[in-house]
């Protein structure tokens, strides 16, 4: 592993292209390669997997993952101004990041990434936080299930980690936590301090990763789950027997049949609980066509 791979340290390279952050793009650079460095060792076997990265910005992860090993890291970045810092790592490490200007909820990361020739693709990035849980949700919805990816490693304000590892009958536990769960282990690896940052953001963030699994034979329409799910924290402070009549008339026959407590609040049911009610919403949907 590098200890210095003869580039700028990263404020030189925020100076040198004027990479002042830009709140409309939800950006706060990390400068810290050592940190960056730890991220990248959480990556299994990162040396044989292709990297995807969004949001690189100047380029610290992506150096991080680089100096860790990565022999193939694929990023695409929306702001301009950050696309000549980043062809400088290209430059330095031959060719070994490929850049790509673009939206990425907009990409189909299938066709970007081509061929991965039997190697892993594991997804790691500092996610912009002003789209960060909308890739989230665009990766973890993924259909046919199992994905292309074989984990995710991403960096989000410590209050969307602690909503993704959520468990029932917490303040933080949500759509976003079933979401997440129903299909993937979760787990929060490790902290970033603000002062890791510029500009520090406001609030402490955290290394999450995600690693999904194989979908279990029982597993509803994903659609259909997550029509469940959305409408029962809809209203989490209600019965599941009045939150659900948004979306069925009658929810009590439904909620029998997966043996949930009609008077039952979304906050109180596991993954698994979701899962049998889905199901049994799935089985009623079909009986009525």
């Amino acid at each position: 592993m590098k200890n210095n791979d003869g580039l700028p340290p990263l404020r030189d390279v925020i100076n040198k292209y004027d990479l002042k952050a830009k709140k409309t793009l939800g950006q706060n650079f990390l400068t810290d390669l050592n940190l960056t460095r730890k991220i990248a060792r959480s990556v299994e076997n990162i040396e044989q997997s292709i990297i995807y990265e969004v949001g690189p910005g100047p380029g610290a992860l992506t150096r991080g993952l680089l100096m860790t090993g990565a022999n193939r890291v694929i990023a695409v970045e929306m702001d301009k101004r950050c696309i000549s810092a980043l062809h400088d790592i290209s430059t330095s490490y031959d060719g070994k990041l490929e850049i790509h200007e673009g939206d990425a909820m907009k990409m189909d990361e299938i066709s970007l990434i081509g061929d991965p020739e039997g190697r892993d693709i594991h997804i790691v990035s500092n996610l912009p936080y002003n789209v960060g849980t909308a890739l989230l949700v665009k990766w973890m919805t993924y259909t046919p299930w199992k994905p292309w990816f074989k984990s995710l490693t991403l960096m989000f304000q410590k209050e969307v980690g602690e909503r993704i590892i959520a468990q029932p009958n917490t303040k933080a536990y949500g759509r976003l936590s079933v979401l997440c769960q129903y299909r993937a282990d979760t787990e929060i690896l490790f902290e970033i301090p603000r002062q890791a940052f510029v500009p520090p953001p406001k609030v402490t963030s955290c290394i999450i990763q995600i690693t999904p699994r194989e979908e279990a034979p029982d597993t509803p329409n994903q659609r259909i789950l997550e029509k469940i799910v959305a409408t029962a924290f809809n209203q989490r402070r209600k019965m599941l027997r009045a939150s659900l009549k948004s979306l069925i008339s009658d929810p009590i026959p439904i909620l029998n049949a997966a043996k949930i407590d009609e008077t039952a609040r979304a906050e109180e049911l596991s993954v698994t609980d979701f899962r049998r009610l889905a199901l049994e919403y799935q089985k009623q949907q079909h009986a009525d066509k």
